[in-house]
């Protein structure tokens, strides 16, 4: 399969935006801020309709929506008692926009189907490119505020009384994540990207509770799941988006399963 140029750009695509999405989505599960990445794509989703009907590039066009909505989410989230409350309403208004931009620019529906569904192996070699830089530059922001992020995740209570700045970290992460939803978005669509972000994650947080080796096995979990999902669509003909996802949740599942066998051997003994 690999003598297709269109399978090596997917491989290639797929392997960036697991590493991202396998990074940042296990600090988005120790957070507990799933949901945020779920609103966020839905963002994504409405940015890339509203850059289309303006003649612009659809990626640019999400990156930007959820950068701006992560920043508007943490904010508004440290202002409320309830963070979802912010959440869900940044992810009404922008479900309400995308179907408007798609009620205007009706020639987008055939794309706007790729976007909520995922298109990995129509990938280009720019669009490969951009994701790189993505990428790269999400990872790097992530290691500067790496340890204010783990200490706030962890005990934030004692992070704010050494002086941590919980808002700013917060707001910090979450464009972290809209980076890592807008390129996942391209691999696995917006409908489907909760599970390349969360899927990977949690099952590292089954199997070990250190951050860093949690963090290793998140990323081969995510790697697992979009590389045997595409050579799975190659030899099946089946969407590859499936695939992905199928395989993210499998992968939680055996996690959970030896999370559970560890956990009763003890008692047997």
């Amino acid at each position: 399969m690999f003598e297709y140029t269109f399978m090596v750009n997917a491989f290639q695509a797929a392997g960036i935006v697991a590493v991202l999405a396998g990074t940042v989505g296990y600090f988005l599960v120790l957070r507990g801020q799933t949901f945020a990445g779920h609103a966020l794509s839905h963002v994504g989703f409405a940015g890339a309709t509203g850059a289309a009907l303006v003649g612009l590039s659809p990626l640019a066009g999400m990156t930007g929506f959820t950068v701006l909505a992560a920043i508007g989410i943490g904010c508004l989230g440290e202002r409320a008692e309830g963070r979802d409350v912010a959440i869900g309403l940044v992810l009404s208004l922008s479900l309400g926009l995308g179907l408007l931009f798609l009620h205007l620019y009706t020639a987008y529906a055939g794309q706007a189907t790729a976007l909520l569904f995922g298109n990995v192996l129509g990938v280009s070699r720019p669009v490969i490119h951009t994701l790189a830089l993505m990428a790269a530059g999400a990872l790097v922001a992530l290691g500067i505020i790496l340890r204010p992020l783990v200490f706030s995740s962890l005990q934030p209570e004692v992070a704010e009384a050494k002086g941590v700045r919980l808002p700013l970290v917060s707001v910090l992460f979450l464009v972290i994540v809209a980076l890592a939803v807008a390129g996942a978005t391209q691999i696995v669509g917006v409908l489907l990207v909760f599970s390349l972000l969360v899927g990977p994650a949690a099952a590292a947080m089954r199997l070990t509770r250190h951050v860093g080796r949690g963090v290793l096995i998140s990323v081969a979990a995510a790697l697992t799941a979009a590389w045997g999902g595409l050579a799975a669509s190659y030899y099946t003909d089946w969407p590859a988006s499936f695939w992905i996802t199928t395989l993210s949740v499998v992968l939680w599942g055996l996690a959970w399963g030896a999370a559970q066998l560890r956990a009763a051997r003890p008692a047997e003994a």
